[in-house]
């Protein structure tokens, strides 16, 4: 019968229970301690708040967050709905990424958004990939809830001397956490050192990165037939992600979605 295979879950004794409120109570003065020492401050213009890891109110308002609705297959916003869901844009149709779908937390302008992604990328900021990194588990639920495994775009391994971390990697370690799906920053590599992509066109960025990534041959066998999602800070003409899905596809993944807290929304 069904009821043979339930357990019920027995109740802690009440010297256990003792223990987990002295428990409960020692984080919680904790907390407050920290507080008194380091007050909690907007993580992007350092003003007083309520609560570490969060934005002011007038940062808040200043974040243009990407909702439906939106391209189905880029994620970009709409100016108006058009009443249906699963629509695409002119753009996707004309020139459909070789990823299967885009999801982002908000748009990638001056402001907050900008500010907190150089403050993580370049200052050090290894902090900011957890309140980012939940962000981005919310703003891909739907793409996290079909995923097999995470694959953060990786940096080349001069760069990654001296920044020290993949900002990528940071963020999808956060988001495994939230969305309970795995995270493996070695099923792809960076192969080729590219020069930076500011103030590239859209068809010098795809022939920049041109040959940049690669699957090591040990690692196939971990995508093999399975949808995958990676991972990066920022979203801008697409060729990084493009160049990395069509590495994955061609070593046997079955599907390759792409999740970034930010994206570049031209003509908005």
């Amino acid at each position: 019968m069904l009821g043979d295979n339930l357990i019920e879950n027995p109740k802690p004794n009440p010297a256990a229970r003792a223990a987990m409120q002295l428990g409960a109570a020692a984080r919680h003065l904790s907390r407050k301690a920290l507080d008194i020492v380091f007050p909690p401050g907007c993580i992007s213009c350092r003003a007083a708040i309520e609560a570490h890891g969060a934005l002011c109110p007038i940062c808040w308002g200043q974040v243009r967050f990407i909702e439906r609705p939106f391209c189905d297959r880029l994620g970009t916003p709409y100016a108006a709905d058009l009443g249906a869901e699963g629509l695409l844009s002119p753009e996707a149709i004309a020139h459909p990424p070789v990823y299967a779908r885009a999801r982002a937390v908000a748009r990638f302008e001056d402001g907050p958004v900008r500010h907190l992604i150089h403050r993580l990328k370049y200052g050090d900021r290894l902090e900011l990939a957890l309140p980012l990194g939940r962000q981005m588990a919310r703003a891909g639920r739907e793409l996290l809830a079909e995923a097999d495994l995470l694959v953060p775009i990786p940096l080349h391994r001069g760069r990654l001397f001296w920044r020290r971390f993949n900002q990528a990697n940071a963020l999808a370690e956060v988001i495994s956490k939230a969305a309970k799906v795995p995270n493996d920053p070695f099923v792809l590599e960076r192969t080729k050192a590219t020069p930076s992509q500011v103030g590239l066109t859209k068809i010098q960025r795809a022939e920049n990165m041109h040959g940049a990534f690669a699957v090591p041959e040990a690692e196939k066998i971990r995508i093999e037939g399975r949808a995958l999602v990676l991972i990066d800070d920022v979203l801008t003409s697409g060729a990084t992600l493009n160049a990395a899905a069509r590495v994955l596809l061609r070593a046997g993944a079955a599907r390759v979605d792409a999740l970034v807290f930010a994206r570049v929304v031209t003509g908005a």
